[in-house]
């Protein structure tokens, strides 16, 4: 722990007494004091006296020590006074008051925010959430939702504070920098309304971030967390759906975990697998004999939910301009995109297909 968060509570107790206040460490190191010359001293005969006053405080040689409440038997810090009279002990008593607080403030802060990166990277011991848990007041029943927010143009400090920004409550919230370019926001949702809120949350994250309409990063959302055991799970969640959305929804800034549907089994499918299932689909001609034009109409029909009448009019052809297309397109791949089951077929290849184009493979 700095030294400086204690400097800070130092001197503005040095502006209402004129006693000399500091803290020592576990080593009887002086590492703030309002006297600035004495930082630095080793006071190691006082430190068996302080563990002996357990908490309580305790005068020795001129000066005055308590213990700050730490969590093992022996002190971390203490706070000390110079003098051993009674207005020694009254500062001494009220200055730890004001030095615990701080020191609390900063474990919780930091602590915990380690603990939940700790959780999401899969690097604590299941059994250990639970008593960290409680050791750092983290609800582990409460519902929370993964935010992977990537930044597409190397790293920025400046969109974790931004993030932090909008997202101020430090119990309930967490903002974290997870690896070279990506913010995590473990949000805690309300017991009901989940949808809502990460709906709420999701355009407020789309309307802060994208700038003059543009997406310098791109967001993945996880399934919702309904335990802190969880949020492992979730967090990969959002980064599979940031991976996902790279190859089969390109034009989104926000990718739900839930909403990639056929994209997310073709990404865990192996690329030979991949491949064979395009040579098996497309017996006669392969994919890449059907030309721009074509493909074009392909993709059009499928926006239109199979309608020959409705692609048409948005195509600006006749209907039976359309039905000659796709007769053509069964002729060259036996497959009859006007037959439910082989427009299916269509789509998921199609869909291999770039996913194989975006893993560097030729098929």
């Amino acid at each position: 722990m700095s030294g400086r968060i204690f400097q800070n509570v130092v001197l503005q107790i040095k502006e209402a007494t004129d006693r000399v206040v500091g803290v020592i460490d576990a080593e009887g190191t002086v590492i703030s004091c309002s006297d600035l010359g004495l930082i630095g001293r080793k006071w190691p005969e006082y430190v068996e006296c302080v563990n002996q006053a357990d908490g309580a405080v305790i005068s020795s040689e001129g000066r005055t020590f308590r213990a700050l409440g730490g969590w093992g038997s022996r002190f971390d810090y203490a706070v000390f006074t110079m003098g051993d009279d009674e207005v020694g002990h009254t500062v001494c008593s009220m200055a730890s008051v004001a030095l615990n607080g701080a020191k609390s403030y900063y474990e919780e802060k930091h602590d915990r925010s380690s603990f939940i990166k700790n959780i999401i990277s899969d690097n604590i011991m299941l059994s250990d959430i639970y008593m960290r848990a409680k050791e750092l007041h983290v609800p582990p029943e409460v519902s929370r939702s993964v935010f992977v927010i990537r930044q597409l143009e190397g790293g920025d400090s400046a969109l974790l504070d931004m993030i932090q920004g909008l997202f101020p409550d430090r119990q309930n919230d967490f903002v974290l920098s997870v690896g070279d370019s990506d913010v995590a926001l473990i949000h805690q949702l309300p017991e009901n309304g989940w949808e809502k809120e990460v709906q709420r949350v999701s355009v407020l994250l789309e309307e802060t971030l994208r700038v003059g309409g543009e997406g310098h990063v791109v967001i993945g959302i996880g399934t919702v967390a309904q335990h802190l055991r969880d949020l492992a799970k979730s967090f990969k969640e959002a980064q599979i759906a940031i991976e996902v959305g790279k190859v089969f929804d390109t034009e989104k800034f926000v990718i739900n975990y839930e909403n990639l549907g056929i994209g997310r089994l073709i990404y865990q499918l192996p690329t030979t697998l991949c491949e064979m299932f395009l040579v098996e689909v497309f017996k006669k001609n392969p994919i890449d004999s059907l030309d721009q034009e074509t493909l074009f109409t392909i993709h059009k029909f499928f926006e239109n939910n199979l309608n020959v009448s409705e692609t048409a009019r948005k195509l600006f052809v006749h209907r039976n301009t359309l039905v000659y297309r796709l007769e053509k397109i069964k002729k060259l791949t036996g497959l009859d995109l006007r037959e439910f089951d082989d427009a299916i077929t269509f789509k998921v290849a199609l869909m291999v297909k770039k996913y194989l184009t975006s893993r560097g493979i030729d098929a």
